[in-house]
Order: C-alpha cells, then structure tokens, then sequence
C-alpha cells in the first residue's frame, strides 16, 4: 500500500478539527498540562517555516503529556491590533479590521494544515471585543491603584506614521532617525502620554527572575534593562551662580578623582549655565543629539562626542573647579541627567577624557597602565586614604551625609511605560475627561468601549489620533455633565501582555469574568504555564510587560502566582538555504505551504525537529527534507513486515527508544529523539519483523512528531477505531536493557575481519580466545606470526600478525 501523505493528511486533519480532539477535558482529576507559543500577529505574509518550528515543538509536548496522562491546554489566538495592520489599510484604503480577520483565517489553514493540534475553542483575538472588554478593565484597576497616570513624556514622534514609536521602532540611517516600518523621519517631541508605573514593581521583577526556569541569557537582560545600581546622589555646584544639579554615581569612593562633570543635552540648566563663547556650538549639539536613539546614545554609543559649556562646577569633597561638558552618552531619561565623570577609573570616561584632552587624576592604586576599574587601596584622597573599595564607599557617603552633600541612593535604568499610541486601530481607553480636566474610569457596566468603525483613519494632523475627528463619539453627556473621551489607543503590548488568562477564561459563549471566583478556581487550575516557546526578540517587552501585568493581578488577588511563565524556551532562526535570514529581497524565503504540498505535514514537522536543537539557529536544506520524507516512506513499509506476538531480539533497542525518547522529549531534545527512533528502525529491517507490543508502542513514540502517518497505521494495520491521541505512553522495562550479549569486532592488522558474540562482562582472555578461532580470522592469519592479541572491552579486538 503506497504511503499517500496528501490524502492521508488531510483526512486526519479534518478528523480531528471535526471531533474537537484536542479540546481540553472538563477533568478535575487528571493533572494538568499548559503549553503555549508567543501567538502570531497576522500578516498579509502568512506563516512562515520558522513560525512552524515553534508550533511543532509545543504541539509535540502538549501530545506526549497527554498520552502521559496530563489535562493539557494548547491554545492559540492572534495579536491582531497593532501598526502593521493599520498602515496597509492606509496605504490600500481597506479596514484594518476586515484586512486583520482575513489573514487570520489563512493563519489558520496554515497552522490546520501543518498538523498542530489546538484547542480552537479557546481561540480568540486581541481586537475581539469580548476580549479586549477586560483589557479595558485590567487599565481601569491600574489607574484607580495609581498606576496609570497622563503626564508629558518626551517621545519619538513620527509625523509620517502619526504615532509615537518605540526605540526598537527606529533606524538611525544618515545619521538620521527614521521609523523601521517606512523610514519616515522621527524627531523628539512632548507628549501628553498615558504611562503605566512599572518602576513601581522593579525590585519584584529582578527578584522574582531566580523562580525562572528561563534561558539565562534571556534573565540577564532584563536584569540589565531593569538596571539597578546601588550607590550615592551627591551634589555639585555650579561656580558663581546660586545653580547645582545632583549627580548618582556607584562610585563614590572615587570621588576626589572627579575632573570633569557632564549633563544630558536635554537638561533644561544647559543653557542657563553655557557661556555666551559657547552658546551655538552647544544649540547645535543639542539639535544633533535629538536625531539620536537613547540605545545609540547608550551602551552601543563609540564615538564619545560632547561639547564644552563654558562653565565649571565645584567637587564638593574638594572644593576644585572641574569643566561642566554636554555629551549624547548622558540621558536625560536615566539616573538625575548628569555624571561625575572619574577618568582614571571609569573606561568611558577614559576614553571621553583622551579623545577631549581632560585631566586624569589616578585614586585608587594599581600597577596597571591607563584605567583601573578593580578593587585597591585608595590615594590621594584625603579621607579615604588607605581603605579599600568597599569600606571607602561606606566611609565618603557617611560623611556627605554628615555634611548634607549627598546620601546613599538606589537607581534603575527601568522607565515607566509610555502606553499611548495615536493611532485608531488599537484598544480605546475606558476613561472620560470632565470640564475641568479630571480623569474618570468608566464603569464596568459600560465596557466595553468598542472601538468605533470609521471611513478615514488617516492621522489626525494635530498630534492626536484619528478618533480625534469623531466629534460625536468623543464628545458625551452623562449625568448631567459634559465629557470628553480620550482619544488616544493602547499599544499592541496590551492585548499580549494578559492573553494566557484570556485562553484559562475564554468559553464558547464568551470569556469568564475575570474579577469573580470562578475564574481564580480557573487561573488556579492553570496557572502558571507550564512551557512557553517563543521568539528572544521579546525579552524586554512583552515578557517584561506581561510579568508586570501578572504581578498586578497577583496583587489584586486574582492569580495566586508570582509569574505567569515557568519555563521559557527561545526557538532558534531557520535561516535560508544561504545561512542569511531568511527574506524576500534575498529570495531565500522558504514557503511551509509548498513544502507541505510537495512533501507533507509530518516530514516539514520531522524535518525541522531534526534540524539541531531547538534553540539553535539552522540554515534550510532541500536534501536533508528529502532524507526526512524517505525515513517516513520506510516507517510506512516498515508496518508491513511480519508483526508478531514476540520478536525478542528487539527487547533491548526497542526499550532503550523507550527511554530515550521519553527522556528526550522530557527536555525537548527532540533531534536526538528522532535519531534514536532511526536507530530502532534500522534494527528492525534487519530482523525484518518485529512484535506488536513492538509496532503499537513504537507509533507512540514517533506520534508527537508525525502525527498523520502515525494515526493512518494505528487504525489500518491495527483495526483500531479511537485515536492515538489519548492511548497510553509506551513504557520501558528496566531489566530488558542489559544486554545478555554484545558485539565485539575483529581485526587483523586494523582490518574488519569478523564478529563475535560475547557475554558484557566475559573474560578478556576467553573474548580472545573466541576471536582467534572466528572463521575469517582463521584465514587471515593462518601461517603467519600473531606478534600481539588487543582487546577495547566491549569493542573490539585487534590482531597484530607478522606480515
């Protein structure tokens, strides 16, 4: 019977969508299982093959727990406001909405097609408005604890796309910000912007991190976005004026080598302290800096430009006169938007002071040449004199204490989270502004706010978004009283910073209210999931985000977990067949659609998985996915060798699959999973037969991966009318992986001469024995001088003769 993977495919594919089979059970015994993937935001593109890894890694856990035994919940959604959507309905005159649920639907085939198994009755999108109705509701318990104000924000304005953008939305091209999505120009501008107080929950977000099963390179970054330095403030002033600013240093003990101090640009005391000589060269520095990004400005920033003001400010511990400089290293955004720069011990102040010829002033001993950042006995500082780090620290912020000069302090780099975009398609905010500019939440009775359908969605002109031109949605009265609604949407972060609650609640006939006691039975059941698999690119923005929003709902009693994510896995990039990133101007883009048609679901799937590990990054390979699709086309007439009530020879490889495979799917090493399968299908052609505890036990195993073929042979070779879908895990027998007898190779003068059975632990002597009577070592040596017998125990045995 010829191995037909299209029809077969698609048979069990519409089986399965048909029969809800991966519905997760109403079952308060079983223990339960939650897999997720970071969800799509779906593009007119489609999936692509990389989206298909990621999916395929999920849907092989969530189908090996629940053959274990577990309740597993696999959903999927979609992360459907946002940008994208918007701007290709600008640019066609389509509706973001329409355009957005027609791709999703094509996501969907694809993901069917692929033969993810999903619960699609806990599916759901960001812009559903029974969904976003209790993202609405989240903000409104946010802004009533305090943690959602309106305040000026400086922000990256791009009057091109009529939104505020992100750093990670920006390009510096031409020494010029421009926006990633159309490179139209950005420029800084002030805002008034909702902002959510995530700095609030800074010292939770770094604690809570060592509870993380996550990829540590993934801690660690959040670690440094959250940033947080212990140290001292101290204040410095400026000479001849009534002027001073503060600078946050962590190294205070290193303050009597202070020689020059340096501002933010955008400090508003710049050009209250520049002199009249050095008034336009600094305006000039400060338009310069304002087409820079604060990640250009920062940790990536080389180049240590900066500019001189004229003016001097004093060192407080020493009462010396040290240059006041402007410089782009230096954020306004971070710490008090000024440094005491420390030269001699600081590498970017190092460099700052070479490259503009200030002075170096060396105070803590060492032996090294140019900057020294370690620890060491202090010099030339008065006070200080003789101690190490540690104890000079705690010795110079007690007495600037003493002296009202500074105090000890804890900064982070972590700033609050500019939640307002100006565009329309987007969560509108659940607030009214009354006559006098008060803020009031709506009621829960009125979410949720829907967002209205409009015409013309261009942006507005005037910095707002367009809802700004519905006078008649923005304009209300209630009570009594004369309203104004903001017009202003939330980010596409809102909606994929809670969605893992929203598949827990999510119903046929809608979501369980979030705020009532069957949903904390729910979110108590579930939470936290157990695996989630996505992309590293979101370390510092919807898994940050989402942590935040979780922590705040903990707060609220209304999840009784600390983090919302236990185990973290990164899937790597499949690049194109180049070893580029796979994209459209390159031409290296491999479609799954194509791939599925010419070769099926369950080789793309096996394929991928076989790749490497999961979390590496692997070039595509057109003759590796036909190695794919032959192994499946040998499994298949594999099925149709003799099955038998016993085939004993197999015992030992057939359990060590078993184990191997268990254990590797445990930990999602799913390529050496599949080698070990391989292995056991060759030894099965060699037996050529093999039992039928054998053949069910082995389709279980291979399952999670292929899926269709699996379930075609379970029910035609078997006669079985149920799917593999709940059977139970094959088990592994302990006893049966000693190996009564082992293989031992024979050479001649390094040459494969023979074999021979031998017990595990039989003599050396005696294996010796045995190999000089083999028949083709009889031939091969026979008449000649054997100089030595070589024994590897286990391996081989070599015999040296005389030529």
């Amino acid at each position: 019977m010829e191995y037909n993977f299209n029809a077969i495919e698609k048979k069990w594919q519409t089986y399965w969508f048909n029969h809800k089979t991966f519905r997760t059970e109403n079952d308060q015994i079983k223990p339960t299982y939650y897999v997720m993937n970071m969800f799509p935001y779906p593009s007119a593109h489609g999936l692509h093959v990389g989206h298909i890894e990621s999916y395929t890694a999920t849907d092989i856990m969530s189908r090996f727990k629940r053959m274990q035994g577990y309740n597993v919940l696999h959903p999927m959604g979609w992360d459907a406001f946002g940008l994208p959507a918007e701007q290709y309905a600008l640019q066609t005159g389509n509706d973001p909405k329409d355009f957005t649920y027609k791709n999703i639907q094509n996501f969907k085939r694809q993901i069917i097609e692929a033969g993810i198994g999903i619960d699609w009755d806990r599916e759901f999108a960001t812009a559903d408005s029974d969904y976003y109705k209790w993202t609405q509701w989240i903000f409104i318990q946010l802004f009533k604890h305090g943690l959602a104000e309106r305040r000026d924000v400086e922000v990256n304005w791009c009057e091109g796309l009529g939104t505020v953008l992100a750093n990670d939305e920006i390009e510096i091209r031409d020494g010029v910000m421009v926006s990633e999505r159309g490179h139209y120009p950005v420029t800084k501008k002030a805002m008034k912007q909702w902002v959510l107080k995530i700095t609030k929950y800074a010292d939770r977000l770094l604690e809570d991190l060592n509870l993380l099963d996550w990829p540590e390179h993934i801690k660690e970054m959040q670690r440094n976005w959250i940033g947080k330095s212990t140290g001292a403030k101290i204040t410095f002033k400026v000479a001849h004026s009534d002027l001073s600013f503060d600078v946050f240093t962590t190294r205070p003990d290193t303050l009597y080598g202070a020689t020059y101090c340096v501002l933010a640009p955008e400090n508003p005391m710049v050009l209250d302290i520049t002199t009249q000589d050095e008034l336009s060269t600094v305006k000039a520095y400060i338009e310069q800096t304002k087409q820079k990004t604060d990640l250009d400005r920062g940790d990536l920033n080389k180049d240590k430009t900066g500019v001189f003001t004229g003016a001097y400010a004093i060192n407080p511990i020493n009462n010396q006169k040290v240059p006041i400089w402007i410089a782009d290293y230096v954020l306004a955004s971070y710490g008090t938007g000024a440094v005491m720069a420390v030269p001699a011990h600081d590498e970017r102040d190092y460099a700052f002071a070479l490259r503009h010829g200030l002075d170096i002033v060396k105070v803590i001993e060492s032996e090294e040449e140019g900057c020294y950042t370690g620890d060491g006995i202090h010099i030339e500082s008065g006070i200080i004199n003789g101690l190490n780090n540690d104890e000079a620290k705690e010795t110079i912020i007690a007495y600037l204490e003493s002296q009202g000069l500074g105090k000890k302090e804890i900064t982070y780099r972590l700033r609050d989270w500019v939640f307002s975009r100006q565009r329309y398609w987007g969560e509108p905010f659940p607030v009214l502004f009354d006559e006098e500019g008060n803020t009031i939440a709506l009621d829960e009775s009125e979410l949720p706010l829907e967002l209205p359908k409009m015409l013309n969605i261009k942006p507005s002109g005037t910095g707002e978004s367009p809802l700004a031109n519905l006078y008649e949605w923005i304009n209300i009265k209630k009570d009594g009283k004369f309203y104004k609604r903001e017009t202003n949407t939330m980010p596409q972060l809102a909606g994929s910073s809670w969605y893992y609650i929203g598949y827990v609640l999510k119903t046929l006939v809608g979501f369980i209210p979030l705020n009532t006691e069957e949903a904390r039975k729910e979110l108590d059941k579930w939470l936290p999931v157990d695996i989630y698999i996505g992309g590293a690119e979101h370390a510092v923005g919807h898994l940050l985000y989402s942590r935040f929003w979780h922590k705040f709902l903990f707060d609220l009693g209304l999840v009784s977990t600390k983090e919302p994510f236990m185990k973290l896995l990164n899937q790597g990039m499949i690049l194109g067949s180049d070893n580029q990133k796979m994209s459209k101007s390159r031409g290296n883009v491999v479609n799954p659609d194509e791939v599925i048609e010419n070769y099926g679901a369950d080789t793309l799937r096996l394929y991928e998985m076989f790749m490497g590990p999961l979390e590496a990054d692997k070039p595509w390979n057109t003759e590796a996915i036909d190695g794919s699709k032959r192994f499946l086309e040998r499994v298949w007439r594999m099925y149709y060798l003799p099955i038998e009530d016993a085939a004993t020879e197999l015992d030992f490889v057939y359990h060590q699959t078993v184990k191997k495979v268990t254990e590797d799917y445990e930990k999602q090493a799913f390529n050496t999973a599949i080698s070990q399968m391989m292995i056991f299908v060759n030894e099965v052609y060699k037996q050529k037969r093999l039992s039928k505890e054998q053949a069910i036990g082995f389709l279980k195993l291979l399952n999670p991966i292929a899926p269709h073929i699996t379930e075609e042979l379970f029910q035609t070779v078997f006669n079985k009318k149920d799917t593999l879908t709940y059977q139970e895990w094959p088990s592994f027998d302990e006893s049966k992986l000693v190996l009564n007898e082992i293989e031992v190779v024979i050479q001649v003068n390094g040459k494969l001469r023979d074999r021979v059975f031998v017990s595990p632990d039989e003599a050396g002597d005696i294996v010796k024995q045995k190999a000089l009577l083999a028949e083709n070592v009889v031939r091969f040596t026979e008449g000649k001088q054997i100089v030595k017998v070589i024994y590897v125990p286990g391996k081989l045995v070599n015999v040296v003769i005389k030529e």
